[in-house]
């Protein structure tokens, strides 16, 4: 099965209400999308493809700098928030088992007051990405309401748990992606550009500016994902699977090397929606299919997977 797209102009950041109709038509093409495929192309969401590339345009600007000009953002530089910040080529194991990946990226964790930010020739970077993090956060908020309709539960559910988004009590990031030229002569056994992986939280956005991502169908095999302008891709994390005992499903997805000569670079957007760190976790069918855990630890277990061994 491919990747349902879905209209979501009904519930777009320009509308302030939803008619009971199209609640409903929306909660079934989540639903299918989310329980069979565990991804959704939307279209019409409101954010437009000139706020993406916007934001892509200041974040390839921040990474075509040296890296000497990069190192003082390095994440785990900041006290407050050690997510926030840049991460170096190879740093990170999306899947541990791979070597590290052939990507950058800078992560947008907080927003603290006294965050220090790229400047200099870099104008406008922190209202840019901070900009661009809120209008997804807004997103993100609407989905997971008609998520919660399409379960039968009380959207304060999913939405109760997600309070304290933009804050240093919740993990959410923005994380800007850049996959430079690679040279297929000095690449390691096994790597690739981002290792096979799920995502950690509760769903995420995802933009791209050109083809790349896989992602992993039920029966086991992987399906390239198009890149659709204008749409938005959301797909299922793990800690929303748990939440819903398994309902929605939390799907592997990676992002291979390119063909032997190819030297494109690739770019993409995406926004990881975490509950708060205090937000315990627990199977919303009375179930015990998964014990309880709170956002916050489950998300520092991940984190120490994939960079613990650099």
């Amino acid at each position: 099965m491919s990747i349902p797209v879905v209209d979501f102009s009904a519930y777009s950041l320009s509308k302030e209400d939803v008619t009971d109709e199209q609640m409903r038509n929306l909660i079934k093409e989540l639903k299918t999308a989310f329980t069979e495929v565990g991804f959704v192309f939307l279209e019409n969401t409101g954010i437009t493809q000139e706020e993406v590339d916007r934001v892509m345009d200041i974040s390839k600007r921040f990474f075509l700098q040296p890296d000497e000009v990069k190192q003082p953002f390095t994440r785990k530089s900041f006290a407050n928030n050690p997510n926030h910040g840049w991460v170096s080529l190879e740093t990170e194991r999306l899947n541990p088992r791979r070597p590290g990946d052939l990507k950058e990226a800078f992560n947008t964790a907080s927003l603290h007051p006294d965050i220090k930010w790229p400047s200099g020739a870099l104008t406008g970077f922190q209202e840019i990405q901070t900009s661009f993090f809120l209008r997804c956060k807004e997103l993100s908020l609407r989905v997971l309401r008609v998520v919660a309709h399409s379960l039968g539960l009380d959207p304060e559910v999913f939405l109760g748990a997600h309070r304290l988004i933009g804050t240093d009590q919740n993990g959410t990031t923005l994380r800007s992606l850049y996959y430079p030229p690679v040279n297929s002569e000095k690449v390691k056994e096994g790597q690739l550009r981002c290792g096979e992986h799920s995502d950690y939280g509760s769903i995420t956005l995802l933009f791209q500016s050109s083809e790349g991502l896989q992602v992993r169908r039920r029966s086991g095999e992987f399906i390239c994902a198009p890149s659709i302008p204008g749409a938005v891709l959301i797909n299922v994390a793990d800690l929303l699977q748990r939440w819903t005992s398994d309902q929605l499903v939390s799907v592997l997805h990676r992002v291979l090397l390119p063909p032997a000569g190819d030297s494109r670079t690739r770019q993409s957007m995406a926004f990881f929606v975490q509950p708060d760190d205090e937000a315990l976790i627990t199977c919303c069918d009375g179930s015990n299919k998964y014990p309880p855990v709170t956002a916050g630890t489950y998300l520092t277990e991940r984190f120490n997977d994939s960079y613990g061994k650099n």
